[in-house]
């Protein structure tokens, strides 16, 4: 039985990383609190557009979300979230509008979480995430869906409510699966969706469906996908996945079958692959590591044991 040991744990998985903020969510139903902390001198806040930030080098080359007092803040009408509060009260709100605002000094640019999820600090991660999901969310949810009434919010963004019915309906987070499997000669199975460039390869993953365990899902998934059986499944981490609304539950799992027969429809392409066997296709190119933001490079990392290599290092 294998007994995973995380080499790269000092790595928190990207999205994850602690914070600093308390989402202070006793507050979010209290208007004279909200107002107050509205309206603070040190409050900040931020524009949240389609998913994208403004974000900006400083002077010492980090990267950060671009912040402002909240009286300098861009006019919006019930569009603002309350994320949180740190350690030294600062409370941290962001506005949702349909475009991000234009920088004077023309340095800022924008960004989605893919590139600044890599780039940003914890806490502006932290509040980045949180923002991008409840902003999906609220554009795509604006009526009720018990009795078709436009909805409106409450509780500073993490409700909305009918008027009519007097219906609650809350964010939407979608659990999905995504496994490392391995057979009984350790080896990785990774596949290619069809969408994907040549090369690209990752770990296979697929949502869980009404009343399936997240351990049953990984079997389906697998079974579905490439005609692999799984019996031991382990659960290893999750991560918020906001593209739009998953949360991303990361498992390893062991291969009770090893012929391949890839569905056609998600997977156009799975290889088994000896740890010596991908560090040759990373280097050479002929593999393409899956996005380091992923979960899914962490998995295969916990698999192979290091960091992965990359084209031309020999790792």
């Amino acid at each position: 039985m294998t007994t995973w040991t995380d080499h790269t744990a000092d790595r928190p998985i990207a999205l994850t990383a602690p914070s600093g903020i308390d989402r202070a969510a006793h507050h979010r139903l209290d208007e004279a609190w909200l107002a107050a902390a509205w309206s603070h001198p040190t409050t900040r806040c931020f524009v949240v557009s389609g998913g994208q930030v403004l974000i900006d080098e400083t002077p010492d080359g980090t990267t950060e979300l671009v912040m402002t007092p909240s009286f300098e803040a861009p006019l919006t009408e019930a569009h603002r979230y309350f994320l949180g509060t740190d350690a030294e009260g600062v409370s941290y709100f962001a506005l949702q509008k349909d475009s991000l605002p234009g920088r004077m000094d023309q340095s800022a640019r924008s960004a989605g979480l893919r590139e600044a999820g890599m780039l940003l600090s914890p806490r502006d991660t932290g509040l980045m995430v949180h923002a991008v999901g409840l902003e999906n969310w609220q554009r795509t949810h604006r009526f009720c869906s018990r009795c078709g009434e436009r909805t409106v919010i409450a509780a500073a963004g993490h409700i909305r409510r009918c008027p009519a019915c007097g219906a609650e309906h809350y964010p939407r987070t979608d659990p999905a699966v995504i496994m490392g499997v391995t057979d009984d000669d350790d080896r990785l199975l990774l596949g290619r969706q069809v969408h994907w460039p040549e090369g690209r390869f990752s770990t296979l993953a697929g949502f869980v469906e009404p009343g399936e365990s997240i351990e049953q899902a990984v079997r389906r998934e697998v079974h579905e996908e490439v005609g692999i059986t799984v019996g031991r499944v382990e659960y290893i981490a999750s991560q918020p996945w906001p593209f739009p609304s998953s949360l991303m539950l990361g498992f390893m799992a062991r291969a009770t079958s090893t012929d391949i027969d890839v569905d056609g429809d998600e997977i156009h392409e799975a290889r088994w692959f000896s740890r010596e066997e991908l560090r040759a296709a990373f280097e050479s190119g002929e593999v393409l590591a899956p996005y380091g933001i992923s979960i899914a490079a962490r998995l295969i990392e916990l698999w192979y044991g290091k960091p992965l290599p990359t084209r031309g290092h020999t790792g």
